[in-house]
């Protein structure tokens, strides 16, 4: 029964060490290349999206301005024609008002940036540069 012993079999296909390597690097350069390709052609589409958002984005704002522009003009035009007055006092008093609550919102964003934004990351790398000052000279002695 017993015929002999059974040949070696070598699991990657009766090929050397060399020939096992190559093949490996072309099957890992084949996959990297295969995933590159498909990012390039995702970030393509990601970035097509992204400018019909912007796009969209802008259109938006511009129609917003445009509407806000015609809002004030009619109620310039309807307030002048109840108080009956001339619509360039109207314009200017609607103008003023607007200076004013642009102002007020500039103080606001003044008062809002005066505070430091990243204290606590600042100290942190303050600490550490005095940290590393020390370490330099605690090695020189």
């Amino acid at each position: 029964m017993a015929e002999g012993s059974m040949p070696l079999r070598n699991p990657a296909g009766h090929r050397g060490l060399r020939q096992n390597l190559t093949s490996l690097i072309a099957s890992l350069t084949r996959f990297v290349e295969s995933r590159v390709k498909l990012a390039a052609s995702e970030s393509k589409a990601g970035f097509r999206h992204l400018v019909m958002a912007l796009v969209c984005a802008v259109g938006a704002l511009v129609l917003s301005l445009l509407g806000f522009v015609y809002l004030m003009v009619f109620a310039i035009v309807g307030i002048a024609h109840l108080l009956g007055v001339s619509w360039i006092w109207v314009a200017l008093v609607v103008a003023l008002i607007h200076f004013a609550i642009a102002l007020v919102c500039l103080m606001v964003a003044r008062g809002t940036l005066k505070h430091p934004i990243f204290s606590d990351t600042t100290s942190v790398l303050k600490e550490d540069t005095e940290w590393l000052k020390n370490l330099d000279q605690t090695k020189r002695r």
